[in-house]
């Protein structure tokens, strides 16, 4: 998996592509960790428009990313989620913890 932080105009985000699943789970929460420690933004984005792929691990990540989170008071919203992506998260009910956009 591919990740890239940026922040733009004080919106904090990480583009993700490729295949989240448990083979990235160290790359994707050392990446987690910088952007949370970086970041002013109140929300962070998570860009899920390029994964061809993720599976119940990533959730899992995901789900501990926004315990971070809330620990530094920031939120966690999905977005651009498509096709498969997209069944995973709403089939795991992720909006009722997440905003997904």
């Amino acid at each position: 998996m591919d990740i890239e932080i940026s922040t733009v105009s004080g919106q904090a985000s990480m583009r993700l592509s490729g295949r989240f699943d448990y083979t990235t789970r160290n790359q994707f929460m050392s990446e987690a960790d910088r952007i949370l420690a970086q970041a002013e933004a109140p929300e962070i984005r998570i860009d899920m428009g390029n994964l061809e792929y993720i599976d119940s691990s990533a959730l899992g990540m995901l789900l501990m990313l926004r315990d971070k989170a809330k620990k530094h008071d920031k939120t966690i919203a999905l977005h651009n989620a498509r096709g498969y992506v997209r069944q995973v998260i709403d089939t795991a009910q992720f909006e009722r913890l997440f905003t997904v956009a």
